[in-house]
């Protein structure tokens, strides 16, 4: 079961291997609102994401012998840096499926991070399957990007830095994918904060858990391309990531790839970051909803910066 406590216990376990992000309050984003907006500042994370916040969580959970044999995930890049980078931190091995579309750079930090990594298909689902085949034939713990609730409590650190950081958070603002972050960080911080609002930022071209959401059930829905590449997929037949978040998401946000690309153009006019596609949803969100914000405190996270230099170009 998902707690305020399994949280509180998994930032005391992974505190000497994260990064607290710091977070920074947004001129811009806060004229433009007519509100307070904060920005964690997530994306400075060792591995460019959050993701190694679940990745670190689960890892350091598991005994001695389990250690020994190793991990294994199958990725598309941030969750497979996080995996790689705790598993190296806690003197285990990593194996990594990948799409063969992955792109060079993340390939090449995972091999830096000691990872073995697989080319294995042509399709995320494909490499999810073979990795799963494979940790299950050699007795290895398969780590899931987000159906697993020790990784989910890991990614709800944040909510535990955030309580730490912010007097008054009214809303927090954070993209979705297979919903362990937004599940993790709204566990926490609805346990100290009730009345914060937790708003669900979904790319309109990749919305498989906001239809499941909707449809009361995980159903199969069709993608489309999108710059948000961390955030696509679909969701897995039984994951606990559904009912945590039919309970704490309240309101839920679509997004165009026209207003990705627009959000993640301000924060690096503005702020000067560089961030990714699925960090970019979670600030068009707020944009695309600040009016219903005015006069609150509203934290948007920036969940990661793991974009290549041509998409990038191409954006700006």
């Amino acid at each position: 079961m998902l707690s305020a406590q399994t949280v509180l216990e998994a930032e005391s376990r992974i505190r000497p291997h994260v990064r607290e992000t710091p977070v920074d309050h947004s001129l811009h984003l806060s004229l433009l609102g007519n509100s307070d907006v904060y920005l964690k500042l997530e994306h400075l994370q060792h591995t460019g994401s959050f993701k190694l916040r679940g990745a670190t969580n689960k890892i350091l959970s598991l005994t001695p012998e389990q250690l020994r044999r190793g991990v294994v995930a199958a990725s598309t890049g941030n969750h497979g840096l996080g995996v790689c980078y705790a598993a190296r931190q806690a003197g285990t091995k990593a194996t990594i499926y990948l799409p063969r579309n992955v792109s060079e750079s993340k390939l090449a930090m995972m091999k830096h991070f000691g990872g073995n990594t697989i080319l294995s298909s042509d399709d995320c689902l494909d490499a999810e399957i073979t990795a799963r085949q494979a940790a299950e034939a050699s007795g290895q713990v398969f780590i899931s990007p987000y159906n697993d609730l020790e990784v989910i409590a890991g990614q709800g650190t944040i909510g535990v830095e955030l309580a730490r950081q912010l007097d008054r958070i009214d809303a927090v603002f954070v993209a979705v994918g297979g919903g362990g972050l937004v599940a993790g960080i709204a566990a926490y911080l609805k346990s100290v904060s009730p009345t914060t609002r937790i708003v669900g930022c979904w790319p309109e071209n990749s919305r498989a858990l906001y239809e499941c959401l909707r449809a009361g059930r995980i159903i199969e829905v069709p993608e489309e391309p999108t710059i948000s590449e961390s955030t696509a997929g679909g969701v897995e037949a039984g994951s606990v990531t559904f009912p945590l978040c039919q309970r704490l998401i309240d309101d839920q946000v679509l997004v165009s790839e026209t207003e990705i690309h627009e959000a993640m153009r301000v924060i690096f006019e503005q702020e000067r970051w560089v961030v990714e596609g699925s960090a970019g949803v979670a600030v068009a969100g707020f944009l695309k909803e600040r009016e219903k914000y005015a006069g609150q405190n509203s934290v948007i996270i920036l969940c990661g910066r793991n974009i290549t230099s041509g998409k990038l170009k191409g954006i700006l």
